[in-house]
């Protein structure tokens, strides 16, 4: 099969609290309207909210719920992310279920956005799962794509479409927009970012294809967005190239460089050592007039 639908769903949803009943009759709606569609994919936090303190051991009564919503409709589904509550301390995870109800897959986000997403913990396995006769999915959470080589990564274990939930409410989302390009482009793959609307995101949702073309770019309210994507045109590019141009995979894999800046096992320098701590920038102090 080359074709095969997603529906991205940016909606409004409380920043603190549960959204999964809203979620479901999201789905619900939305299967309804576009029978068609084989994988539905929501942004980053949507089911729980985005505080730790909502924090709960998987499987849990939210995940199953999904599970249900998943064998109901017969999809793939992914519904954001949740924060996991484990021995070693709280983790971003994002759960992969298939149209069975079964959980075959759940993603630790590598990067929390610190010093702001203070208190959760980094995960440290890529996670890629098969659709069987369709694709090699991969998928990754929000602050992971700031990093190129999370996304080269999958793209290496075979990723044709990265899923990418994100839970972006501030100044730098048109920052994000170009990333997913980037992302999608030098790394021949299809990339979904899926962003929350309202207080859990502010919206724009982006679809790219792998020349680093945009599908389509969503609003700020409100928005589902079904998409047919052709893995034969993934397939087609990274056998020809970019456009007919640059094949960065097949140079990437044939290259001679070696990148020193990864030969340390936490990938420091003499340079990045002087850039001090990971915290938040506090106000200076202004003299009292």
């Amino acid at each position: 099969m080359s074709y095969f639908t997603i529906a991205g769903v940016q909606m409004h949803a409380l920043h603190h609290g549960d959204n999964t009943e809203a979620m479901r009759h999201r789905v619900d709606v939305l299967m309804s309207r576009f029978p068609q569609v084989q994988m539905v994919v929501f942004s980053e936090l949507m089911p729980l909210g985005a505080s730790p303190h909502h924090a709960q051991p998987m499987p849990s009564h939210a995940e199953q719920l999904f599970c249900q919503i998943a064998e109901q409709h017969r999809i793939w589904l992914i519904p954001g992310s949740m924060f996991e509550h484990t021995d070693q301390g709280i983790f971003n995870t994002l759960s992969v279920i298939n149209p069975h109800g079964q959980v075959v897959a759940r993603y630790r986000k590598m990067f929390p956005f610190l010093p702001y997403e203070a208190g959760v913990e980094s995960g440290s396995e890529f996670v890629v799962f098969d659709v069987p006769n369709v694709a090699r999915f991969g998928v990754s959470i929000c602050y992971d794509m700031w990093f190129p080589e999370t996304t080269r990564t999958l793209a290496a274990m075979g990723a044709e479409v990265i899923l990418h939930p994100t839970m972006t409410d501030t100044i730098d989302r048109d920052i994000e927009l170009s990333i997913a390009r980037t992302n999608a482009a030098v790394n021949q793959c299809y990339f979904f970012d899926i962003n929350g609307a309202g207080a859990i995101g502010n919206g724009r949702s982006i679809v790219v294809g792998p020349s680093g073309d945009v599908i389509h770019q969503a609003g700020t309210g409100e928005e589902v967005m079904p998409i047919e994507v052709d893995l034969n045109r993934v397939r087609r590019e990274r056998e020809t190239g970019l456009r007919g141009l640059g094949q960065p995979l097949k140079s990437f894999r044939d290259r001679r460089a070696d990148f020193s800046v990864y030969r340390s096992e936490n990938g420091s320098s003499p340079f990045l050592d002087t850039l001090g701590p990971l915290i938040k920038p506090l106000r200076a102090d202004v003299e009292e007039y």
